[in-house]
């Protein structure tokens, strides 16, 4: 069962936005949610079962992020 994590920029209840950033929260749930995804790709579509799907979750805000997409096989 996942547990709530308290939300918000409380700095009693985060140190970390006692630095300036307010994002303590967003840490905690990107720990538990992961930050990465291994996918097979066969015949040159992705390899998901029926009831598989790919998420992404933002809870750090609206900020400029990056994809790294790599391939390994032949």
């Amino acid at each position: 069962m996942l547990h709530r994590l308290p939300c918000g920029a409380s700095p009693q209840r985060y140190a970390h936005n006692r630095t300036g950033e307010e994002n303590a929260d967003a840490h905690h749930k990107r720990q538990i949610m992961g930050r990465e995804v291994v996918i097979a790709i066969t015949k040159g579509k992705l390899h998901l079962g029926p009831w598989e799907h790919i998420f992404y979750y933002e809870f750090d805000g609206r900020r400029r992020k990056r994809v790294l997409v790599k391939i390994i096989g032949e």
